[in-house]
């Protein structure tokens, strides 16, 4: 059959969003809550994306302390990723429930490995039966040179503890810290046996950020990808068992029986989770993963900052149009959409959110900041930080060796590599703090609602009118006809 008729596709710079009246006194009174997937709700509409350059555990503390969520990608070993979602989950607590413990006949040196390992600054020493006897933190361990003394001669043993039930109260922890000027509070059983841990650090943070993203034991949100080769039923298990809040599918064309068929199987394997499948660029393809069970989906082929998809294959859909194509279905189903890559500032994300979006997973813009693992490189007396599409070259044989397949490292095996991949490898300007971003976003957010005359998202849905641009009028849309004073 040939092509009758070619559909016009837009992206962001395309249109502008019409202004509307705005009835609200201030832009502060904007709402931006949304939801992740069906039953996750999130404080902003912003998602890092599972990428080795964007996000783990780091960024995705970052990402849920302002209200967003974080998806750690599937690029390294189970028990890694394991351990960072495990990370995000115990960087708050109220209460511990499962603290860190070291064993009473242990050493310094083990202390410290399993403080190195585990990020924390302390443990709870106990005995074979699980009784507490002692607290050792880096302080107790610091400027000891002897790695095979015994923990008992450097801890503080448990006569000298501040100790409490758990069934202790927010209030009441405050009121021991404050009473004390302890650090850290064990909890024990009638016993003495460890059943959870309150920290100062935590109650403190818990304050500095209220507009947190929180599970109901008010732990951070976070999301881990998977795949849907070998092993990723074994991989979802100990992601869930490790507190993951939601499996995101992570795979480049979501709209095929394989997908479909994992999306399928991972509900009837694992029962009420929270999953996410993509990525999709038309309606069937959404409607698809949503009647199979996602509980959101990500729309986005090809408009990545690193993606070169639609160079090499030459199909995508302009990331506008597919958002906008996809909304309907969206609501009709009732089925979060994830706008997935393409946003270069924040007059994009508003587009996005516009166009039908729930959320946006935002890749480049995050890979300069702080908190993300890309590395950091000076040029030219300015610093950059590595970014790389996860379907790159360097990307697909990182990910082959983490994972144990065996590499010919011959020409045939290597021009093979360049052929299939489809994404690059680049720098991108340091940024700072991704929590300084965050709050640019979202202020802009708010903004950009503010002029479309929203109180909320579904508002914006709701009033946003787009007007198509000619060159002149995004060229409009920029500085012009001065000198710009960076």
């Amino acid at each position: 059959m040939v092509v009758k008729e070619i559909e016009k596709g837009l992206t962001f710079d395309d249109v502008l969003l019409v202004p509307q009246k705005f009835s609200l006194h201030s832009r502060k009174e904007v709402s931006t809550e949304t939801f992740f997937t069906k039953k996750i709700r999130l404080n902003i509409p912003i998602v890092s994306s599972a990428m080795d350059t964007v996000t783990e555990s780091e960024m995705a503390i970052t990402m849920a302390r302002h209200g967003g969520i974080g998806v750690i990608h599937r690029f390294m070993s189970i028990e890694r990723q394991v351990q960072e979602v495990q990370r995000v989950k115990r960087a708050e607590n109220i209460i511990i429930e499962k603290p860190y413990v070291l064993p009473l006949k242990s050493t310094v040196g083990k202390a410290k490995e399993l403080m190195e390992n585990y990020g924390v600054g302390g443990l709870l020493v106990v005995d074979e039966e699980g009784k507490l006897k002692g607290l050792v933190t880096k302080r107790d361990i610091l400027f000891e040179e002897d790695y095979e003394k015994p923990i008992t001669e450097v801890m503080t043993p448990k006569e000298r503890l501040v100790v409490s039930t758990r069934k202790i109260t927010l209030e009441e922890a405050k009121e021991i810290f404050k009473k004390y000027k302890v650090e850290k509070l064990p909890l024990v059983d009638e016993e003495d046996k460890v059943v959870g841990l309150v920290t100062a650090k935590d109650i403190m943070i818990k304050s500095m950020y209220p507009n947190a993203a929180r599970d109901q034991k008010g732990r951070l949100l976070v999301a881990a990808a998977i795949g849907i080769k070998e092993g990723y039923l074994d991989r979802a298990k100990a992601l869930l068992d490790a507190g993951a809040d939601a499996l995101v599918i992570d795979v480049a064309h979501g709209h095929t029986d394989e997908v479909i068929r994992a999306v399928r199987k991972l509900k009837e394997t694992f029962g009420d989770i929270q999953l996410v499948a993509g990525n999709v660029a038309t309606p069937d393809g959404f409607e698809d993963l949503a009647s199979a069970g996602a509980d959101a989906v990500k729309v986005g082929i090809g408009p990545g900052a690193v993606c070169t998809t639609r160079i090499v294959t030459g199909v995508g859909v302009p990331q506008l149009t597919a958002i906008l194509n996809c909304a309907e279905k969206s609501i009709e189903m009732d089925v979060p959409m994830i706008a997935d890559g393409g946003i270069r500032n924040s007059g994009d994300l508003v587009k996005a959110i516009a166009a039908g979006a729930s959320t946006v997973m935002i890749g480049s813009l995050l890979a300069g900041t702080d908190e993300s693992p890309g590395a950091t490189i000076s040029r030219g007396g300015r610093k950059y930080k590595v970014y790389r599409g996860m379907a790159s070259f360097y990307a697909m044989l990182a990910r082959d060796l983490k994972e144990g397949k065996q590499i010919d490292f011959d020409l045939d095996a290597i021009v093979d590599y360049a052929y299939t991949s489809e994404g690059v490898e680049a720098y991108v300007p340091y940024r700072g703090s991704a929590s300084e971003l965050l709050r640019q976003l979202v202020s802009a957010l708010r903004a950009g609602m503010s002029y479309c005359g929203a109180r909320n998202i579904r508002e914006l849905w709701s009033n946003a009118k787009f007007i198509s641009l000619s060159e002149a009028g995004i060229k409009e849309s920029y500085p012009h006809d001065v000198e710009v004073i960076e």
